[in-house]
């Protein structure tokens, strides 16, 4: 059965197996009415022929003299080969008088025109017409003259060409099917090459162009926009990210030489007890500063994908129980229960130490935004996607309208901007998920608190 994201199913949502689909339910729909409507039309026809024959010798028996008509009538049993026809001369009183037919058919109008019988008539060798198509006429002495021809052939007829209309509907619309099916092919292989080369852009590589094939076609035409798009919001990009790195390069010198400075005058200047604190709080604040255009400079480095270099197998289990190490001192300063639920998980192909700053940056603001007392759980299972990192704390969690908020630069919630931070740890994990072609969600725990969870497999093309 083919899930959601099986190939199978994507190819039954496709935009061209759709239009096959529904061309062939058309070409059915009207291949029927188109049967239908050549069936009727044939079948009347053949009755009105059969009418006509009917008529004719009717007009030809009534014509001749009365002494003549039981010759004239089997002349004409004669000349009936396939037995399909029954005539007969009755008596006013309904008595049988001459010709073939055994009985006076009930209901039959003495009007000269042709009726259906559909239960049909009796002739006289017991050979029972099913259906037939009828006459009856008064002749000039008052008798009653009834033709019936069986309409048989007109059914076999009927029969027989809808047979081969729906032969020829078939034989159409199978191997227009197949045919169309594997034109549409063409284009599919486009459009999944089209889809692959969107993935890296996705990712943040706006260098990344989509493939043009040279027919000049729509989705040619399609990439060229998208083309043409994708190089104005690079340069667009470059030109803002250029002015913030141009920024924090240019602050960073003085900033170094002003901490210099500052440290120089506590070490050697001579300065009273409140002097010198208000020294040490410069030295903070500039702190405080050089590590945010540090930590600019750091994602926008990764976004240039600089660090592409240094990935190579990275042992998931070994550096959870590092991370586990390194902070569980922290938590346990803070009075916070630092647990790690590890299964076998396996080797992924990332920057070691591009992910053990993700996934310590991930620990750091749990521990920091739980309560005294509370509980930071480091998880890493294996699913049918691969390996899934969670993070999960019991504090007071991340609103639903934020959570793609707080993964920009800067950005700090009403609840959390007394807390000391600079509000860019999440948007370096941000940078170095996109950089690995990771996923990253985050979700409300079973503790109430925050659930960050990283899947460390690239998401399949078309999802």
């Amino acid at each position: 059965m083919a899930t959601p994201d099986s190939p199978l199913h994507g190819r039954w949502r496709s935009s061209t197996t759709r239009l096959l689909l529904i061309y062939g339910a058309l070409f059915v729909v009207w291949g029927t009415v188109l049967i239908g409507v050549i069936n009727l039309e044939t079948q009347r026809y053949l009755s009105q022929v059969v009418d006509q024959i009917l008529e004719q010798r009717a007009h030809y028996l009534a014509s001749i003299d009365r002494s003549q008509l039981p010759a004239a009538m089997a002349t004409t049993s004669a000349l009936d080969l396939q037995g399909v026809m029954a005539f007969g001369v009755f008596a006013a009183d309904g008595r049988h008088l001459a010709g073939n037919l055994a009985e006076l058919p009930a209901h039959l109008q003495a009007d000269g025109h042709v009726h259906l019988l559909a239960h049909g008539v009796q002739r006289l060798d017991q050979v029972r017409v099913q259906r037939a198509r009828a006459l009856a006429l008064r002749l000039g002495s008052g008798e009653l003259l009834v033709l019936a021809r069986a309409t048989s052939v007109v059914d076999q007829v009927g029969v027989i060409l809808r047979q081969s209309l729906l032969w020829a509907l078939s034989l159409t619309l199978i191997p227009g099917l197949i045919g169309g099916y594997l034109l549409s092919r063409g284009p599919l292989r486009r459009v999944r090459a089209l889809e692959a080369a969107v993935q890296p852009i996705m990712r943040g590589d706006l260098g990344r162009r989509l493939p043009l094939s040279g027919r000049r076609d729509e989705l040619d035409l399609l990439a060229s926009i998208v083309n043409a798009m994708l190089a104005e919001l690079e340069r667009s990009m470059s030109e803002v990210k250029g002015v913030c790195d141009n920024i924090a390069h240019d602050l960073r010198t003085p900033l170094t030489r002003l901490r210099a400075q500052l440290h120089r005058l506590q070490q050697h200047a001579p300065i009273d007890a409140d002097r010198g604190a208000l020294v040490e709080h410069c030295i903070a604040d500039v702190d405080s500063l050089l590590s945010r255009f540090a930590a600019l400079l750091r994602i926008s480095e990764m976004e240039d994908r600089r660090r592409r270099a240094g990935f190579g197998s990275v042992d998931l289990g070994a550096m959870l129980r590092e991370i586990h190490e390194l902070f569980a001192p922290l938590a346990e300063d803070k009075n916070v229960r630092l647990e790690l639920q590890l299964e076998a998980v396996p080797a992924i192909d990332a920057d070691r130490e591009l992910l053990f700053e993700a996934i310590s940056n991930l620990v750091s603001n749990a521990i920091k935004f739980t309560p005294d007392g509370g509980i930071v759980q480091l998880r890493a299972r294996t699913d049918a996607h691969g390996a899934r990192l969670c993070v999960l704390d019991n504090g007071p969690g991340i609103p639903a309208g934020e959570r793609d908020a707080v993964l920009q630069r800067f950005y700090r919630s009403e609840g959390t901007r007394q807390l000391p931070g600079s509000g860019l740890g999440l948007s370096i994990v941000s940078a170095i998920v996109r950089l690995h072609g990771f996923r990253l969600d985050i979700g409300t725990g079973e503790h109430g608190g925050a659930r960050v969870t990283l899947h460390c497999q690239p998401p399949a093309i078309g999802n």
